[in-house]
């Protein structure tokens, strides 16, 4: 029998206090496209995503990241995940298919932080209505829309009052995770950690504060952009309406390009996110950053970056 795997990350589920803030700040502002709405929650991908949704928006009293969602390589590694997760002692919930819209039958559980992972394989992938469609063959939307428009979902940044090596190690462990680059303390225990399944540096990051709310927080989610000229075109777009964020800049870690802001309906912080570096090497080594090269690591050059929750604000998972 093969080990399961987890083929790539599929989509966040948002829970918002004001619903038509966060569906203005998403599809306007952002750029994301409205795959349908369905008793009162509304499935949005990016114009190059293909599966029904990357990310979903509810209303509810507490804003909230109610899920992060993984599609698995084979339909059978479902099961397999769920196995392994229940001789591990870890709870397994089942949700049956349509359940979420779109989506075929999964598992929910949590991670030792409390976070909600979710683990599927069946999707649907709906064609873009003909007006909207791309001419492209290969592209779901026309391209540039409205917004920022990014191609893709890219990645999630966990925020925990856990230390980061005991939710890495869990992500290695039990779903296949390969850590990537990491910062370590003088204990050798991790205060930051960015992991993937894919040739990203990063599909997940886990960032560490001893003084954050709960040990289940999001740092942010992030949606992926082609190029730097694309970001400062964010820039331009974000100050016109009002929104305030940080960056650009560009991280040491990842080697990628930012801008973060906030999303007004939930106070969810959104990456906007391009360049970095790709990882193909099968024997790679994970880089370690020290305490003292943080500043680097987090923000080798543009506004200062930090995990901590005083000077960035988060939600709850």
């Amino acid at each position: 029998m093969h080990t399961p795997e987890i083929a790539k990350l599929g989509h966040f589920a948002l829970i918002t206090t004001d619903l038509e803030k966060s569906k203005w700040f998403f599809t306007q502002i952002i750029g994301l496209e409205e795959t349908e709405t369905v008793d009162g929650v509304i499935y949005l991908r990016a114009w190059g995503d293909f599966e029904h949704h990357t990310l979903s928006l509810q209303q509810g009293d507490e804003a909230r990241l109610d899920h992060i969602a993984w599609r698995t390589k084979r339909p059978e590694d479902v099961d397999g995940f769920a196995k392994i997760l229940e001789d591990s002692g870890t709870k397994v919930t089942w949700i049956e298919a349509g359940v979420e819209t779109g989506q075929g039958r999964a598992i929910r559980f949590k991670l030792p932080s409390e976070h909600t992972f979710e683990i599927y394989y069946d999707v649907e992938k709906p064609l873009a209505a003909p007006e909207r469609r791309s001419v492209l063959k290969n592209q779901t939307y026309k391209s540039w829309a409205r917004g920022v428009s990014p191609r893709r979902i890219d990645h999630v940044n966990i925020l925990s009052s856990m230390l980061a090596n005991e939710i890495s190690d869990f992500l290695q462990e039990k779903l296949g995770f390969k850590l990537r680059e990491c910062v370590q303390a003088p204990d050798n225990s991790l205060v930051g950690a960015w992991l993937s399944v894919t040739p990203l540096v990063h599909d997940i990051a886990v960032s560490y504060d001893p003084q954050a709310p709960t040990p289940n927080q999001i740092h942010h989610i992030s949606y992926w952009l082609d190029n730097a000229q694309d970001l400062l075109r964010a820039a331009d777009i974000l100050t016109e309406h009002g929104i305030e964020f940080k960056g650009p800049g560009k991280h040491g870690i990842s080697q990628a390009m930012y801008i973060y802001a906030i999303d007004p309906g939930s106070g969810l912080r959104v990456e906007i996110f391009t360049n970095g570096y790709l990882i193909f090497e099968p024997d790679w080594e994970p880089i370690v950053w020290t305490l003292d090269e943080m500043d680097i690591g987090f923000t080798f050059w543009g506004d200062q970056m930090s995990a901590k929750t005083e000077d960035n604000p988060t939600i709850k998972a």
